[in-house]
Formats: structure tokens, C-alpha cells, sequence
């Protein structure tokens, strides 16, 4: 009897280790406590990601500048959460009736968040990360960057879409950049030849080490070879982002931070400070580097629902200019080789934005290792997730199609696909 009690406790014990244990925690280091990385190990190392991605903007020496601040709102846009988690479900692979719990489970998500009409539906956390940590955002900077160029362009400090970079920016003269239209840098249709992999050895590396040293301009001077005419393909290039910021320096005379801080972060009603990684010039490197809470993003992916709109703040009118989100974020206000399947396998490209396919317009802002906010603006249903998957490429793990699957399983649970 006593050593069939005992067996009991190790099974009721082993059952409980599994049930907390959380996906690749050995890889993710767990037993070190998600230690934080270098300048040169936090991002390639998996060791490091959990820690090096909610600690990003205090990690010294990265690309050779601090972290500039977005200082939050006097009076912040309040999330209310309701008493009980809707049942989601989702299905993948032919499994049908997966939960939220299947989800963290399999992927190895940080933060996961659902909001529906500004009220936050779900709200979880792994790795012992919480709601008060900042998550870095990858790519997903790239939007932001974007809806800057919209409010510049608002405010006439740009005259046009259509001017070319060096209007704005004149070091970059002479540069494949600096002959691309804003238009066509927002698209990434440069023409450049440009070959993004994340393995240290590609072109986002030589335009990398060479920005490091002498800022962008510098980067750009590296990237000399055109494949295309401008405007044609869509080709995946960060440095292109990094051009924008540029662009609305030389526009607006300020940081994208400092421009953005009473034009977007403080209007939406961010609690927390944001904070951007710089380089050693001052300039944002605007292409990925922000750092911000869960609930922040939220807030974002609310005010983009809402097509520049702060729903509780309808005084304050268009934070964002309303017909740019919608440019920006629709399909069919691109060209066709930016259509959904066109641009790529799956997604479209609109400005600096990935579109879904569907006559519905839904989008997202897309970042390496996981991150993601996805907005659908007609059921004003918001998904933020933040990620230290295994890959760069989510679609080279089974996270970028169980992430998909799940948010198509949000928005049938509110509506039709």
C-alpha cells in the first residue's frame, strides 16, 4: 500500500511538471532564469531570446546608441477585461476543437492578448514574463514608422508619396534609396536587391554592419545593385524602413520618437513609456528595435481597429488620418503585385503592413521570432502576440500556421471568414 501510495504522488507530481511546463523552456533557458544577452548574442541565441525580448532597450551597446522614450498619456485609454474568457476555439492539421491552453501548449508565446470592441477578452502570459514588462516588437516598428510618414504627409511637411527619398533626405543622393519614392519604399519595391535571411552572412547584415559605423546613409551606399525598376515587386528589405525614418528626420527635423510621441503615443493613450533603439547618430533604427507592454501594443492595435480613431476620445478626431490607415492597410489599393498571393504565397503588402487575403480587410503587423498584432476592423477584434519562437521565420516552425489558424478561429467564433 505504501509504495503504491507513493507511485500515486510521483504520478500526481510528473503530471503537474508537465502540466506548468511551458514549450522549449531548456532551449529558452529557463534553469538560468531567461538570462538577457549582449549586443552580440541577444538576438541570434535562443538562450538569451525570452530575456534579451523584454529586456531589448536596457541591453548596452546595441547598434552603438540607446533607446529613445515615447512618453505615455497624461490620460490613458482604460482596458476593461471581462469576468470570464470566451471558449475559443481553433483547428489545425484536421484537429479540430483546440483551446487558448492547446495554443500556449504548443507555441512558445510570451503574451497573448484578444480585444473586442476595446475590451480585452483574454489576457495570458508564460515564461514568468507579466503585463508589465516591455516585449520588443521586430518588425512590427515597420507600421509605426509608416503611419508617421501618414501624418507628416497630413501636416505637409511631405508633399507627396511620389517624392523621391533625397528630397528628404539628401546624403542619400547617388543611392538606390534616395532614387526610390516614399510610395515605393513603403511598399518595399525598390527594385534593390536586397536578401533578408537573419543568418549574419546576407545583405541585411552588410547594410547592418555598415549602418553600425556610419548610420544609415552609410548602409544604404552598400546596397548597390537594382534587379528591378522601382515600384514593380515587392521584396522584403528592413533597410527600407530605416530609409523612411531618414525621410522624416529630414521632413520634420525631429526623431520619429519625438515626432510620434504627441502625434500617436500619447493621443492613443499608452500607459507605459515606449522606448526605441537608436543608433550612435540618434536615429531610430526604424525598421524593428521598439520596446513596449502587451497592453500598449493593444492599445495600438485598437487605434488602428478603429481606422486612426480613439474609440473612448472621439473629441480628439483622427489621431491617424483616417484614408491613409485605409490606404495603407487595404489590398486593393495597391497595385497587383502587392495583392494578397501575389506579394507572396499567402499575405499582401500595403504600406509597410501585411494584408490578409478575403474580401474582408483585415491586416497585420508582422515581426521576426513570433511577434504579431492582428487587426480586423469591422468586428473591431485585435490579437496581440508575442513570441521567442524557435526561428526568425515563423513559417519555418508550426507556429506561423498555428498562429494563423488560431485568429481564424477568433474571428469565425465572432463572424464569418
Amino acid at each position: 500500500m505504501k509504495i503504491r501510495s507513493l507511485f500515486l504522488l510521483f504520478v500526481i507530481a510528473f503530471n503537474s511538471f508537465l502540466a506548468h511546463a511551458e514549450p522549449n523552456e531548456a532551449a529558452l533557458c529557463k534553469a538560468q532564469g531567461y538570462p538577457v544577452g549582449t549586443a552580440r548574442t541577444w538576438f541570434m541565441d535562443s538562450c538569451f531570446r525570452v530575456g534579451s525580448f523584454t529586456h531589448h532597450a536596457e541591453i548596452p551597446g546595441i547598434f552603438g546608441g540607446t533607446a529613445n522614450a515615447m512618453q505615455p498619456a497624461s490620460q490613458p485609454l482604460t482596458l476593461t477585461k471581462v469576468e470570464k474568457e470566451p471558449a475559443y476555439k481553433w483547428k489545425v492539421d484536421g484537429i479540430n476543437g483546440l483551446t487558448v491552453d492547446d495554443y500556449l501548449k504548443r507555441q512558445p508565446a510570451m503574451a497573448l492578448l484578444v480585444i473586442k470592441d476595446g475590451v480585452i477578452q483574454l489576457e495570458r502570459y508564460q515564461y514568468g514574463r507579466t503585463a508589465e514588462h516591455r516585449y520588443l516588437s521586430n518588425s512590427m516598428a515597420k507600421t509605426m514608422t509608416a503611419m508617421a510618414i501618414g501624418l507628416a504627409l497630413r501636416e505637409g511637411k511631405i508633399k507627396s508619396l511620389d517624392d523621391r527619398a533625397e528630397v528628404y533626405a539628401p546624403t542619400l543622393t547617388g543611392t538606390i534609396y534616395g532614387e526610390t519614392s516614399i510610395r515605393n519604399l513603403l511598399r518595399m519595391s525598390s527594385g534593390a536587391k536586397f536578401e533578408e535571411l537573419y543568418n549574419g552572412a546576407d545583405d541585411l547584415a552588410r547594410y547592418g554592419a555598415a549602418a553600425y559605423s556610419g548610420g544609415a546613409a552609410a548602409g544604404a551606399k552598400v546596397i548597390a545593385t537594382r534587379l528591378h525598376p522601382q515600384g514593380l515587386l515587392f521584396n522584403y528589405a528592413s533597410a527600407e524602413t530605416d530609409m523612411l525614418a531618414m525621410v522624416m528626420r529630414g521632413a520634420t527635423g525631429q526623431t520619429l520618437s519625438a515626432y510620434l510621441q504627441t502625434r500617436l503615443w500619447q493621443p492613443m493613450g499608452a500607459q507605459t513609456s515606449g522606448l526605441w533603439r537608436a543608433g550612435a547618430d540618434g536615429l531610430e533604427r526604424a525598421s524593428g528595435n521598439f520596446n513596449a507592454t502587451a497592453q500598449d501594443y493593444a492599445r495600438l492595435g485598437i487605434l488602428l481597429a478603429n481606422d486612426g480613431m480613439r474609440p473612448d476620445r472621439p473629441d480628439l478626431g483622427e489621431i491617424l488620418p483616417k484614408e491613409f490607415v485605409i490606404e495603407a492597410t487595404d489590398w486593393r489599393r495597391h497595385p497587383d503585385a502587392f495583392h494578397p498571393k501575389k506579394a507572396t504565397p499567402y499575405y499582401g503588402y500595403g504600406y509597410q503592413v501585411w494584408t490578409f487575403p478575403g474580401a474582408q480587410r483585415r491586416f497585420a503587423l508582422l515581426g521576426v521570432y513570433g511577434q504579431s498584432i492582428f487587426v480586423d476592423p469591422a468586428q473591431k477584434l485585435v490579437m496581440v502576440h508575442l513570441a521567442a519562437n524557435a526561428t526568425a521565420k515563423a513559417g519555418q516552425t508550426s507556429m506561423g500556421r498555428e498562429v494563423g489558424a488560431l485568429w481564424h478561429g477568433l474571428v469565425t467564433h465572432y463572424g464569418s471568414w
